[in-house]
């Protein structure tokens, strides 16, 4: 009688203490695929961009700019009990031109690739069309979190769709106390609470919420909005908290203190969850239409908030069919009728609400895991036919 292997997974990505996006993701994931029987528990092949303590999922650290350690981390995984490498992919993390370094282990890897791709450029230049080709060609099968994204993989970098998979960003279920109970914890009482929250940088639009702000504070005295998350690192590594202080410089300009704060630091999860639960009103002013997927709103939509937005690709799929409102591109006027519309009606901040909420249920990380899980072991045991049969 066979005995059934639990199959291996490791997942090639930055991860905690690593403060970034794609290292909560990657942990979000893996913590919720390590509940399926039919896995062992997930390794983590991570990238570093200095040093990190991290935890016993760690199996191989790979350095940033650091071209042998990408090669000996390939050798390293196809020495392993490792099935299968799931890269979690933005071209930033890794080191080389547009991050080419990560060919590099992909031309020496032996075992199964699936790709997660966290962003899907429009416009690239012939060397991330090369990698993201590359990638294609070694990957059974890329991983894209909207289908927006589907349609510019095949649009822009002729990637046949059948390669192509829509798995939507996940979302972390927490039971949550109410939001009237979370805002007396934490001293919003009588507020209507507005909230943004990622890495800042300037790419994010926050000026044009805080004009928004401005403008419909008159009507609304007991607004206070909630910018939360501190300077992206490397923004900061650059710039220093130049953004950070122009923002300040116009919350001051405005006579804004007693309607916008600051929360500066990375918040945890939990953390998070409750400043997103007592919002009313959660709002992304991004300047770029070309956002293929952004984090902070899967949670948003996900715990059921009333949602402004411009209108970023991931934005107008996430907001279609009535889940929210999108105000222009780099127009606080815009924004402020938005935000005016949903602090002035009741009901319709509630029907948003049940509307997100309804659609976000499919995005919590169980069925997101469950997902993943299914196309990893399907790919495993496609591999392992197709091996007996060429032998």
């Amino acid at each position: 009688m066979a005995i059934y292997r639990k199959r291996q997974i490791a997942f090639l990505s930055t991860y905690p203490p690593r403060e970034c996006g794609l290292a909560t993701f990657t942990q979000d994931l893996t913590n919720e695929l390590d509940k399926i029987k039919l896995l062992s528990e997930s390794k983590i092949v991570s990238i570093s961009s200095g040093e990190h303590d991290y935890d016993k999922k760690v199996i191989f650290d790979i350095k940033q700019d650091d071209l042998d350690t990408y090669l000996a981390a390939a050798k390293k995984i196809n020495q392993s009990k490792i099935d299968l490498l799931c890269i979690q992919h933005e071209y930033g993390i890794f080191g080389g031109y547009c991050g080419d370094y990560l060919v590099d282990l992909l031309e020496k890897i032996d075992v199964p690739v699936i790709t997660t791709l966290h962003t899907v450029l429009p416009n690239p230049n012939s060397r991330q069309v090369f990698i993201m080709n590359k990638l294609s060609e070694k990957s059974a099968k890329l991983v894209t979190m909207a289908k927006n994204s589907m349609n510019t993989l095949m649009r822009t970098y002729s990637i046949d769709s059948k390669k192509i998979l829509v798995i939507p960003h996940g979302v972390p279920f927490k039971i949550l106390p109410t939001r009237e109970k979370l805002k007396a914890k934490h001293g919003y009482e009588c507020k209507k609470i507005i909230s943004t929250f990622g890495l800042i940088s300037p790419g994010k639009g926050l000026e044009y919420g805080i004009e928004a702000i401005s403008k419909i504070v008159k009507e609304n005295k007991n607004i206070l909005y909630l910018i939360l998350g501190q300077t992206h690192p490397v923004v900061k590594r650059q710039f220093g908290e130049v953004y950070r202080e122009s923002l300040q410089s116009m919350v001051d300009k405005f006579g804004l203190s007693d309607n916008i704060k600051f929360i500066d630091k990375y918040l945890q999860k939990d953390e998070l969850l409750e400043y997103l639960k007592l919002s009313d009103v959660y709002m992304t002013p991004y300047l770029g239409k070309d956002q293929a997927v952004s984090g902070t709103l899967a949670y948003a939509v996900g715990y059921g908030k009333a949602i402004v937005s411009t209108p970023y690709n991931y934005a107008v799929e996430m907001l279609e069919n009535g889940r929210g409102l999108l105000a222009s591109f780099k127009n606080s006027n815009s924004l402020a009728e938005c935000l005016g519309k949903i602090l002035s009606d009741p009901a319709l901040q509630k029907e948003f609400e049940s509307e997100t909420k309804a659609y976000g249920k499919s995005m919590m990380w169980k069925n997101v895991a469950s997902n993943y899980a299914k196309t990893f072991i399907d790919v495993i045991e496609n591999c392992n036919i197709f091996e007996m049969e060429a032998k």
